[in-house]
């Protein structure tokens, strides 16, 4: 996902909602502190990690007191290590205390998120594949964590419902057939990708018979994504989903498809450890 005006809307009215929720009708804890305080922190990671958010932090820290000034020394997409200083803050310590949690929250989870697909996308950096996300995605945060696909090295699916037909085993059997479904979608949506999910070769080639622009191979075996491949011969782009996992990923690219498609990407990201403390 590319960085754009929309994203920045969208990190506008998640950051504010992500605020009300911790902030309530006021940080208590905070009201401790003179509120002439000033101080100065530093963020740091405890781990390895690729690091993404740095637009939610900015937001955050700029939706709570503008004073605040944020000095980083990382972009999105670099790779730190363990203790590496990630950014600094100075302003008003109250404010700063205040913002800490959810703005760490935000670069904590889209850094395990870009953590995890570089992972994956090292395990296949010998070969051609491009490995997709799915919209198993935590609610609310959809185009966050698509960005963070993106800065580990990994690619969007679609983004949503509205974007790509996906058109799968109930689709197809409410339509009657993978044919009718094709047909139906280039009725509903000509300019739209459609996409439809195989179960073997014999409805593989039902859907390259419709003009499928995008097929995805639905549990194949390695033989018979090997003989689609063949079977295709470039006629549409083909994706692998299903029993994917880093044990497996090299194989499944190795055959030859275009894509792989891994919900494990946004779904099983593993919060990096980060720590702010004064100094």
């Amino acid at each position: 996902m590319q960085f754009s005006d929309a994203l920045q809307r969208d990190i506008t009215e998640t950051v504010r909602f992500a605020l009300a929720e911790d902030i309530g009708s006021g940080d208590i804890t905070a009201q401790l502190i003179p509120a002439e305080h000033t101080a100065t922190a530093r963020i740091i990671t405890r781990e390895n990690a690729v690091i993404c958010g740095v637009n939610w932090v900015n937001e955050v820290f700029q939706q709570i007191d503008n004073s605040i000034t944020v000095t980083w020394h990382i972009a999105d997409g670099d790779y730190v290590t363990a203790n590496s200083v990630l950014f600094e803050l100075s302003g008003p310590a109250r404010a700063l205390l205040t913002g800490e949690r959810t703005a760490l929250n935000f670069l904590q989870l889209l850094s395990g998120t870009a953590t995890i697909c570089k992972h994956y996308s090292d395990l296949v950096a010998h070969t051609d594949v491009r490995l997709l996300d799915t919209r198993k995605t935590i609610p609310g945060l959809r185009t966050a964590q698509k960005y963070a696909v993106t800065c580990g090295g990994c690619h969007n699916h679609r983004i949503g419902l509205y974007d790509a037909f996906l058109i799968k085993e109930n689709h197809i059997a409410a339509c009657g057939g993978i044919a009718a479904a094709i047909l139906a979608a280039r009725d509903i949506a000509p300019l739209k990708p459609v996409e439809v999910e195989v179960e073997n070769l014999t409805e593989l080639d039902i859907a390259l018979e419709g003009n499928a622009d995008i097929i995805m191979l639905d549990n194949f075996s390695l033989e018979d994504m090997r003989e689609g491949v063949a079977r295709t011969a470039g006629r549409a782009k083909l994706e692998a989903s299903g029993n994917v996992s880093t044990q497996t990923l090299a194989a499944i690219a190795e055959t030859g498809v275009d894509f792989i498609s891994i919900g494990a990407l946004t779904k099983h990201a593993q919060a990096i450890d980060l720590s702010m403390r004064f100094v």
